[in-house]
């Protein structure tokens, strides 16, 4: 029994490999790599904008206080500045990656580092801001040390 489920096994994996790959994004099927991302301007708000910063401080304070059951929150930013911008090239999505120092209400000078997005909000319609404080990625999403959000 145990020898005929173990062939099955083998033969289903077998046969999912053997199966065609994948293809993300196949660029030559395309006669010009700007026709697959018409809609986007490029338009995002500067590192330093208080809409983006706000926007980080809420987002950081709702998830400490709903995740972690924390009471952490940003205090303050300073030296915010730009990494890049469009860093993967034209043809992908509107990307600025930025960084900037923040005092959190612990005391503690930390770093953060996030990208505003073109497209990013719900359902495409906006922009939105992806973000890491260096030492508080608790579940390690950006780890190591806050490195996936930056170009």
């Amino acid at each position: 029994m145990r020898m005929r489920a173990l062939q099955f096994v083998c033969a289903f994996v077998a046969v999912v490999a053997a199966g065609s790959a994948a293809s993300a994004a196949d660029y030559a099927r395309y006669e010009s790599r700007q026709t697959v991302f018409r809609g986007y301007t490029g338009a995002l708000p500067a590192c330093g904008d208080e809409r983006v910063l706000g926007h980080i401080a809420g987002r950081f304070a709702s998830r400490e206080r709903g995740y972690w059951g924390s009471s952490l929150e940003l205090a303050g930013f300073s030296r915010t500045r730009e990494l890049g911008y469009r860093s993967w090239g034209a043809e992908f999505i509107p990307r600025r990656f930025c960084a900037a120092r923040v005092v959190t209400t612990d005391g503690r000078k930390r770093s953060v580092y996030y990208e505003i997005g073109e497209g990013f909000a719900f359902a495409g319609a906006g922009w939105d801001v992806n973000w890491c404080v260096t030492g508080l990625d608790r579940n390690l999403a950006y780890a190591p040390g806050c490195k996936m959000a930056r170009p």
